[in-house]
């Protein structure tokens, strides 16, 4: 248990035990992460609705929008792609927004509506599958691509893309979940009825995976903030995270091996690797896009599924302060990096929406660009399954025995 002091605007509650941001103190919880959250839906609106790239080969054109590669992707008979284009860069990234802004305004009401509390729920879960900001490092990587291939234009939505990214960061920094989820139990609004949720003293304190209110509960009931299954840890964590984690590695082979999109111009050319496409940029002198594309398509997921096994190995193992400190910071590290993965899916998307010419000059999506889809969403999904308080009951164990 940590009881949170009152501290000053700009200061933050850390764990003391694994230095954890447990809340972001801020001058204003309301006004302005409301004001950035609608800008930010407001330019989200028009980089969706807005011409994005234009390309010029040999007298004939063709544009493209945001999420135009998921029409390719269909085409190319990849579908899952195609979904998860459309879910990660347009529909997650709305939803969230318009959810944070239903939250926010709700908490200016004189008597906030009780379904508030489910609406931030869903507002955090989606968090990690917002990924505008990887889309746009991946619109980036394409561009110089393109270049080298016919003319370019920019249009309306790149520099839409730009502004709502910056938009983005500065909305989730002037943004709080935990003061949000405070001011909505302090006016009263509880995701489920008084009556329905008194708590039962003879159980142990259960703290909400979600909104982390602390309830002596039984493991399976509700938080009466948020609406979610209270358990002390999360269930089936060490299975659920080994069985997403094999699958990630056996897909890791293909996505490897096989061609995550074929290039052919004039009759010409053929099909590119992951590890293909950096060599390229290595020829062509582009070293910092090869830095990030082999960062992030190739180093990154391998470090996922390494440190996610390493941790998952030494579970019951006893272990000193610091290296629990250090294994829950690789933790947090693997958690945030894993959606950065995706820019390779994304270089595919903005490519094969383009480069459809017909014998001129086509680009088309390969097996790989699907097996490597998949090893992203399966390590992500891993992540979140895996509970590294687990890591911490194994030391706590270990430090009772020694005591005893």
């Amino acid at each position: 248990m940590v009881r949170l002091a009152a501290l000053p605007p700009g200061v933050d509650s850390r764990c003391p035990r694994c230095d954890a941001v447990l809340r972001r103190h801020r001058r204003s919880m309301v006004s302005t992460p409301l004001a950035l959250a609608a800008t930010s839906l407001l330019l989200c609106l028009v980089t969706v609705t807005t011409p994005f790239l234009t390309i010029r080969l040999l007298g004939r054109m063709r544009s493209s929008m945001v999420d135009s590669g998921a029409g390719a992707f269909v085409d190319d008979g990849l579908w899952m792609l195609a979904v998860l284009l459309v879910a990660t860069v347009v529909l997650v990234p709305l939803a969230r927004l318009g959810l944070r802004l239903v939250v926010l305004a709700g908490l200016t009401a004189a008597a906030p509506p009780v379904w508030l509390g489910r609406l931030l729920r869903w507002h955090q879960h989606l968090g990690a599958w917002s990924m505008l900001e990887v889309f746009l490092f991946g619109a980036l990587v394409s561009y110089t691509r393109l270049a080298d291939l016919a003319e370019v234009e920019l249009g309306p939505a790149v520099y839409g893309l730009g502004a709502v990214v910056i938009a983005m960061v500065a909305a989730d920094a002037a943004f709080e979940p935990q003061a949000a989820w405070d001011a909505l139990e302090d006016r009263g609004v509880m995701a489920r009825p008084a009556a329905a949720r008194a708590e039962a003293p003879r159980h142990a304190p259960i703290g909400c995976h979600c909104c982390r209110r602390v309830a002596q509960a039984a493991p399976g009931t509700e938080c009466a903030r948020c609406g979610t299954p209270l358990h002390p840890r999360k269930p089936a964590a060490v299975s659920r995270a080994w069985a997403l984690i094999l699958a990630a590695f056996i897909l890791y082979v293909p996505a490897n091996v096989y061609p995550v999109m074929s290039v052919v111009t004039l009759g010409q050319g053929g099909p590119h690797t992951i590890m293909g496409g950096v060599v390229e940029f290595v020829h062509t002198g582009f070293w910092p896009l090869a830095l990030i594309v082999f960062t992030a398509s190739v180093a990154v997921p391998m470090l996922k599924l390494v440190g996610l096994s390493v941790m998952l190995l030494q579970m019951g193992r006893p272990a000193s302060l610091a290296a629990l400190r250090r294994r829950t910071k690789l933790y947090r590290v693997i958690e945030v990096l894993g959606r950065w993965s995706m820019i390779d899916v994304f270089v595919v998307a903005v490519l094969i929406a383009l480069v459809r010419f017909g014998v001129l000059a086509s680009i088309t999506a390969g097996i790989g660009a699907a097996c490597f889809g998949g090893v992203v969403i399966l390590t992500m999904l891993a992540a979140e399954s895996f509970d590294p308080r687990l890591m911490w009951d194994a030391a706590a164990a270990s430090e009772s025995e020694t005591a005893a």
